[in-house]
């Protein structure tokens, strides 16, 4: 139920100045540096505004909304509308006015929602939740309206990230994928990331250097070359038989009957899509160009077709040694701030990679 603010003394050691007791566990919060302003998010649904002073040892409480039913999931402050934006468990996307503190609108979103983000000259406002949706909503001053949704991921959407400059929305999930979503050029192109084993917790993005951080609670922190021209992964496409070589699958028991023939189980190429039996398919290579940074299961004809240029990886991999939670990316100093289940905070100087 604590808020603590970190100061680093003379020594180089960082020392707590403020040691703030909540009424309510904390779920969530949002700084803003220019005013000093921080949100806070509680499990009870409160969130509460606070001004810290110019030397960091003292907040004051400003105001408290009652924003959601119950825990507050996301919270961003927009200093350029006045306005505090929020998401909760109550499956209930919010938004405020920081400076009277009255409720301007909602929005119903189909499940909890643990991403979020804002962009500022369209006014366009990204929710994904837990049933790996993605709604793109059109914010007013009073009102908002639906734009469009975005499913592809098969598990919860985890952290959402927005670069205004290219237009391209990141999504990351669950299912251990991330999703580049390309808004701007219009045409509905998805590009899928594979370099988790686990879900996805957190992603920043470097504009200057067009580089993605990516951090899982697998420990893994990945930084995505995103300056490549990218493909789109196919689709899987279905047969009743392997498009190789011919052979029923164990469900096709017509021509099991005809041919004589035992049934195979029904894999796909992750280059072409085919629908493929183990025997065409086994061979295992990396297409980082499409995403897939580990080996996966490729036909052999694809395998003979990629190139070691083209198995040349897009992303380096880092170990943070816990399991990461949260995540706060410092652009202006390239420092990444992680916190874990074990309840450690680290502090890294990314511009060796991010550079």
């Amino acid at each position: 139920r604590t808020v603590r603010v970190w100061l680093k003394r003379e020594s180089g050691q960082y020392w707590p100045s403020i040691y703030h007791a909540m009424p309510s566990p904390c779920s969530c919060m949002s700084f803003n540096p220019e005013t000093r302003r921080l949100s806070i998010g509680l499990d009870n649904g409160t969130i509460s505004e606070f001004i810290l002073s110019e030397d960091y040892n003292k907040m004051t409480l400003v105001k408290s909304y009652q924003a959601h039913q119950n825990r507050v999931m996301m919270i961003l402050f927009v200093l350029e509308m006045e306005w505090v934006l929020s998401t909760g468990q109550d499956k209930h996307f919010t938004w405020h006015c920081s400076e009277s503190g009255q409720r301007l609108g909602g929005y119903r979103t189909n499940a909890g929602a643990c991403g979020l983000q804002f962009d500022v000259e369209t006014r366009h406002v990204f929710v994904g939740d837990h049933s790996g949706q993605v709604t793109i909503l059109k914010l007013e001053q009073e009102s908002c309206s639906l734009v469009t949704t975005f499913k592809g991921h098969t598990g919860g959407v985890t952290a959402l990230c927005w670069d205004p400059i290219q237009r391209v929305l990141f999504s990351g999930s669950s299912d251990h994928s991330i999703i580049m979503w390309d808004i701007g050029g219009r045409k509905g192109t998805a590009i899928e990331l594979q370099g988790h084993n686990d879900k996805v917790q957190s992603l920043s993005y470097a504009h200057h250097t067009r580089q993605l951080i990516s951090c899982g609670a697998d420990g893994g922190i990945v930084v995505w070359n995103m300056d490549v021209e990218r493909q789109e992964t196919p689709e899987w496409l279905d047969s009743d038989s392997c498009q190789k070589c011919d052979q029923p699958f164990f469900w096709n028991f017509k021509q099991m009957w005809d041919s004589k023939k035992i049934g195979l189980r029904q894999h796909h190429c992750r280059k072409c899509g085919k629908a493929v039996c183990g025997k065409c398919s086994s061979k295992r290579s990396s297409i980082p160009l499409m995403g897939f940074e580990f080996e996966v299961r490729v036909c052999d004809s694809c395998h003979e077709s990629i190139t070691d240029e083209e198995r040349a990886p897009t992303a380096t991999f880092h170990d943070s040694k816990h399991n990461i939670v949260h995540v706060h990316f410092d652009a202006t100093r390239g420092w990444l701030l992680t916190s874990g289940t074990d309840k450690v905070i680290k502090l890294w100087d990314m511009t060796p990679v991010v550079s």
